[in-house]
């Protein structure tokens, strides 16, 4: 039995671990002021940030549910671990060497069972990387380059080959002082009648790496089709894997989904590779499982998301039958984001692998740019299965894709999308849809308690919950209402039309009439008495009213540049609501026989790019 470690170690390791660097590890966490943190708690479920981190004192606590101690406390309750496990995972992290009372630095028998199962899957790892230069890889090599790899890229996400001998891996494992049962506990191995088997043999591997980094996991897929065995086979449950609540490359793409605020879920591990080394840095993919709970709760700590406009999470699914379920399934967790989420399709059915082989990385790059709303998806994949030519076809698509609007919790969205519906069906008849839509959710209880929560809060517009640019327009007015100087005379160049909610359009005119932010000064009380004493229309004045009160997503010290990167995301908006129009008109022409009018367009095309290129890059402080 391993003897205790010594206190001297375990203060060694509180004080070689800042609590910020750890905790920012598993969840992205924003300057609270004085001098605290902030984040979405990773022990409970919620919108609002509660849980708070305090790295002068080395503590962390959250007002939501309660949890709370230090970094090691952290340690245990995120990763399930027990006391000296968590020291043990900390004390690696960190490159100390621990000491137990019982005798001397700790020899490998006396390690935790995780930490045992993790160096063994970090030699094995280096092993099947290793292996892939073998002359017996030549078909994984193969296979990495006709689908774009190169072996830089290999190497950059740690691909290896598993050599065809039934116990390569075993054997080198057993040699490193690694025993039969934990090769076996740990997925690496089966019990073989002369001791343990390689689980993996004449296969591609992918390391597969929690958030920190560390390997738990491998994804294989079988080079020869002849051969008995899945396509793709991968670690079953252990201790230290459970595909639940793993995402392949969340380790790569952590950092760039909280800069972002952009997650990207691809269904395979090439399709990772092909997105980051075309520009698509947020990419990640579930491991032999479907994207369900546990995975939201990983992407909804990285990307913040809370009640306030943040970013997009979009699925790409193949344009199939296949494809079309894999979406209605991602249908019902998606109301568990606060952020929108959008669907990626490529038209004719490539993934973003053969996409980037077959077209270029900047394809890849488009087809992230050409998402659509889920929900839109959702419903127009459903009608598009029927004659919507006939009267009975039309019928018959409605009482399909009824209960799909009813199960959209926001009613405001609800009533919007049974609009689009009436629309896309081409019945011309919105009672009749916003009906049936309701008696859906009479049958499947679509409302809920979402409903009853909304009818209780004041008045706004009701596009503020159904879509971020709405969103981003309302802090845009925030912003010219209470700190006018900071837009300058770009805001006052807009124009109405940025706008697409009317209600905000119309303070835009409002505010123009008053001479523009331009000839508001400072700001303050005066201003805002201006504005109201210029409408007598009671609904915008309670509207100013708003947005004269309602704080501004941003602390003080940081206005200036949210007001520009704001402003940018407002104009980036209103640049590619223009660009879809531009290429649905390219799409009609004929490029031979109306060469000029194609021509003029893909000019105008090119422009409107460099332009939202430009504005993206100050949105986003590229």
């Amino acid at each position: 039995m391993a003897g205790r470690i010594s206190d001297e170690d375990i203060a060694l390791v509180r004080e070689r671990s800042p609590i910020a660097e750890v905790i920012g590890e598993h969840i992205q966490l924003r300057n609270a002021g004085g001098g605290n943190l902030k984040g979405l708690c990773p022990f409970h479920d919620e919108k609002t940030p509660s849980f708070n981190v305090t790295p002068s004192r080395g503590y962390y606590y959250c007002f939501g549910c309660g949890a709370g101690g230090d970094v090691i406390t952290f340690v245990r309750e995120i990763e399930h671990l027990s006391f000296t496990e968590a020291v043990e995972r900390l004390a690696q992290r960190a490159g100390i060497k621990l000491r137990y009372e019982q005798g001397g630095y700790v020899p490998g028998r006396e390690q935790s069972e995780r930490t045992r199962l993790v160096e063994a899957h970090r030699v094995a790892a280096e092993f099947y990387a290793e292996q892939l230069a073998s002359p017996e890889a030549a078909a994984g090599r193969r296979f990495l380059a006709e689908r774009g790899f190169e072996r830089a890229d290999a190497e950059r996400f740690g691909v290896g080959y598993a050599p065809q001998a039934w116990d390569a891996l075993s054997r080198h494992l057993l040699a490193r002082g690694f025993t039969p049962a934990e090769l076996i506990k740990g997925g690496l191995a089966r019990d073989g009648r002369r001791g343990p088997i390689d689980r993996f043999r004449g296969r591609l591997l992918w390391p597969i790496r929690d958030i920190t980094g560390e390997v738990i996991g491998f994804g294989a897929r079988k080079l020869n089709e002849a051969e008995d065995g899945p396509k793709y086979l991968n670690t079953p449950e252990t201790p230290i894997f459970k595909k639940g609540s793993v995402l392949y490359g969340i380790d790569l793409a952590k950092r760039e989904i909280s800069r972002r605020a952009q997650a990207v879920i691809v269904e395979g591990y090439t399709d990772v590779m092909a997105c980051h080394l075309a520009g698509v840095p947020t990419a990640v993919a579930t491991c032999g499982t479907s994207f369900g709970d546990e995975h939201i709760k990983i992407l909804r700590r990285i990307l913040l998301d809370q009640d306030e406009f943040r970013g997009e999470v979009i699925f790409t699914f193949d344009g199939d039958e296949a494809g079309r379920k894999a979406a209605l399934r991602a249908f019902s967790g998606e109301q568990r984001f606060v952020t929108q989420t959008f669907v990626a399709v490529q038209p004719d059915g490539l993934d973003p692998c053969d996409l980037r082989v077959k077209q270029g990385d900047a394809a890849v790059r488009d087809l992230i740019a050409s998402r659509e709303p889920l929900f839109a998806f959702a419903i127009r994949s459903t009608i598009n299965r029927y004659d919507l030519g006939t009267n009975e076809g039309r019928i018959a698509a409605l009482d399909a894709a009824a209960p799909i609007v009813a199960a959209i919790k926001d009613p405001a969205l609800r009533k919007r999308y049974a609009v689009d519906l009436d629309r896309w069906l081409g019945l011309l008849d919105e009672q009749l849809v916003l009906r049936r839509v309701q008696e859906a959710a009479g049958r499947g209880g679509g409302r809920g308690r979402t409903a009853g929560r909304a009818a209780a809060r004041p008045s706004r517009p009701a596009a503020d919950a159904a879509n971020p640019a709405a969103r981003v327009e309302l802090e845009v007015l925030k912003l010219a209402v209470q700190r006018p100087a900071l837009l300058g005379p770009e805001f006052d160049a807009l124009g109405a039309g940025t706008f697409t909610v009317p209600e905000y359009a119309a303070v835009y005119e409002l505010i123009a009439a008053a001479g523009g932010t331009a000839a508001a000064g400072p700001g303050g009380q005066p201003w805002v008495d201006r504005l109201l004493a210029a409408t007598a229309d009671e609904r915008l004045r309670a509207l100013v009213t708003r947005l004269a009160v309602e704080p501004i997503a941003v602390t003080p010290e940081g206005e200036e540049r949210y007001a520009s990167a704001t402003l940018a995301r407002l104009g980036e908006m209103a640049v590619t609501r223009v660009l879809v129009q531009v290429k649905a008109r390219m799409e009609r022409l004929n490029p031979m026989e109306q060469r000029q009018e194609y021509n003029r367009l893909f000019g105008e095309l090119v422009a409107l790019e460099q332009q939202r290129r430009v504005l993206r890059e100050r949105a986003t402080g590229a």
